[in-house]
């Protein structure tokens, strides 16, 4: 089972029950959709009786259900915000992305902007046996992955050292840039260039280019694709940027189309 990882969550801030009540909810999600509470204690770190009375509320608000065996599932409530959230990134979201990895052969992604990190929200794997995986959900620092420094060069300088207070900029690879004079210089050529490029700089052995999405009435997004180094060679890049480009166009367009519908409704 993919046991969410509360505690590092809510070291970062915020308000604990929210935290704990979606821990919950990660969990029975990623057990089957079906866990009798102790399964569900066993893979949190949450006391017991705060579990009874957060999953009490949940099933009174209908996020939550108890089958007849005591067992916890997914509630129906919870549908309707997964297709107004999908609706948000394009109905034809992964009809493009799914074109990307038919051009390159590497993994194709979706993140947004969400606070200090970025957000992956949509991908399509590469069909090669060794390839790029990222949970939709997950979330990666701005500084050190491809989409996290397409994002960045969209803010202006005061808006970054923000970002910067708040997380920092710990480094994972001897090539992550750890230094804000390294960073806003990458992120100048970053502006020049109009894509980023993750030089192993979150993981050793991975590269990634990335562009941004400017949706109208949309938070920053930005698409990516990403692979081993040994695939992603300087020939796939060059041949990535235009079509990244394309697809953010595509993608720019279904997404403002989508959130358009979304006002009149």
């Amino acid at each position: 089972m993919v046991v969410p990882d509360g505690e590092s969550r809510r070291s970062s801030g915020g308000v604990q029950s929210v935290h704990r009540a979606l821990d919950l909810l990660e969990i029975v999600a990623a057990g089957g959709g079906h866990l009798a509470i102790g399964e569900i204690a066993a893979a949190s770190d949450i006391p017991l009786p705060t579990i009874h009375r957060l999953l009490q509320t949940m099933v009174d608000r209908g996020y939550m259900r108890q089958m007849p065996n005591r067992r916890y599932a997914l509630g129906f409530r919870l549908v309707p915000l997964g297709a107004t959230a999908s609706s948000m990134v394009g109905v034809n979201t992964q009809t493009i992305l799914g074109e990307l990895v038919d051009a390159l052969g590497e993994t194709a992604n979706l993140a947004i902007l969400t606070g200090a990190h970025a957000e992956y929200v949509a991908q399509v794997p590469s069909r090669h046996a060794m390839r790029m995986f990222t949970e939709v959900g997950r979330q990666v620092e701005l500084h050190c992955s491809g989409v996290g420094k397409a994002l960045l060069a969209q803010l202006d300088d005061d808006q970054i050292r923000s970002v910067i207070d708040r997380v920092g900029l710990p480094g994972y690879t001897p090539h992550t840039l750890t230094t804000e004079t390294a960073l806003f210089a990458d992120l100048a050529e970053i502006r020049r260039l109009g894509y980023a490029m993750d030089e192993e700089e979150k993981e050793i052995g991975v590269r990634c280019v990335a562009v941004p999405i400017k949706a109208e009435r949309m938070s920053w997004m930005a698409v990516s694709v990403s692979g081993p180094r040994a695939r992603m060679t300087d020939d796939i890049i060059a041949r990535a940027v235009p079509l990244l480009q394309g697809a953010a166009e595509r993608l720019a367009g279904e997404m403002s189309i989508g959130a358009a519908g979304m006002a009149k409704g």
